[in-house]
């Protein structure tokens, strides 16, 4: 019977301290932070402009996603904070927060790096009118459930997210690759992606990056230019050699492997952030999970494990 592979982490005395400050409730607020707090531009137009900047909502709006409060609870939490620390500034009220937030621009916080990177995509489901499990064992499904998409583009060896996209849940993955590319600036070197990344849309997105596709043909896969005179595409080249080699090795030659990463992230993400939305309005919910991946972002650049295959 085959054993389960064992890991060691090496780095264990700095990823152990790591873990207990993504826990802690230690605030910092440098003066470039304050003297922004309050919007200093007027939009020339009718009507009062923004007292806040966008600073501070997206401030109040990461407090209240990693501690899991409510929008009054999340007003009260970060007015005690400043009252603690000294600092003389208003807070925003939760109805200010969710009216703003629709329009807020978050910037995914990422290591710089010289490299091309090997990208790893996938997505996820997010609740959004979350229901117990007592509910829908005694009255069943509402009609009302459903649920958001988090597609993400993680860098496979930092385990950073580098570009984020959400839809509603019948859009489909391969749909959205595009749009993830196209966030990130750096070189590609791989994209490495699920069955559901496996079309020609795909793999030609991928070649204009100038990256290599590592993705598993479907099992209903089929060639589509079976002409030896034609230049094959590079998706039936794919099929072919899986073909030759089978789906194994096909995994271990490419690389497969590595797209582990996506689902860390995922679960790292729906373990901190329990993995449901507050807000009822699309636009809304789509800026909440750019924050959540914006904090998450910094969490692992605080310290993740380094880790070794223990031979048995």
């Amino acid at each position: 019977m085959k054993t389960k592979a064992q890991y060691k982490v090496k780095n264990w005395n700095a990823y152990d301290a790591a873990l207990k400050q993504r826990g802690s409730i230690t605030f910092w607020v440098n003066e470039e932070v304050i003297e922004q707090w309050h919007n200093e531009q007027k939009t020339g137009k009718k009507g009062a402009s923004n007292y806040y900047s966008d600073t501070a909502i997206a401030t109040m709006g990461t407090i209240q996603s990693v501690f899991h409060l409510p929008g009054r609870q999340a007003e009260g939490f970060l007015e005690s904070l400043f009252t603690l620390m000294g600092i003389e500034l208003e807070v925003p009220d939760h109805s200010t927060l969710s009216r703003r937030l629709s329009k807020l621009s978050v910037e995914l916080p990422v290591i710089p790096k010289d490299k091309p990177v090997h990208l790893v995509v996938d997505s996820t489901g997010v609740k959004v009118y979350g229901e117990g499990e007592w509910k829908v064992r005694t009255h069943g499904v509402g009609k009302r459930r459903t649920w958001r998409k988090l597609h993400l583009g993680i860098d496979e060896s930092s385990g950073e997210i580098l570009g984020a996209v959400v839809t509603t849940n019948d859009v489909a993955d391969c749909e959205v690759l595009p749009d993830i590319l196209e966030q990130i600036v750096k070189p590609i070197e791989q994209v490495s992606g699920d069955g559901g990344y496996d079309t020609f849309g795909c793999y030609d997105t991928i070649a204009e990056r100038g990256a290599k596709a590592t993705i598993p043909p479907r099992s209903n896969a089929k060639i589509q230019q079976p002409d030896e005179m034609v230049q094959p595409h590079p998706r039936d080249e794919n099929l072919r050699y899986c073909n030759q080699v089978g789906h194994k090795q096909w995994k271990q030659e490419s690389g497969y492997h590595r797209r582990y990463a996506s689902e860390n992230a995922i679960f790292r993400l729906k373990i901190i952030f329990g993995g449901k939305l507050r807000r009822r309005f699309f636009d809304n919910q789509a800026v909440e999970l750019f924050l959540q991946c914006a904090a998450l972002n910094r969490m692992i650049q605080l310290g993740k494990p380094d880790s070794y295959k223990v031979e048995n």
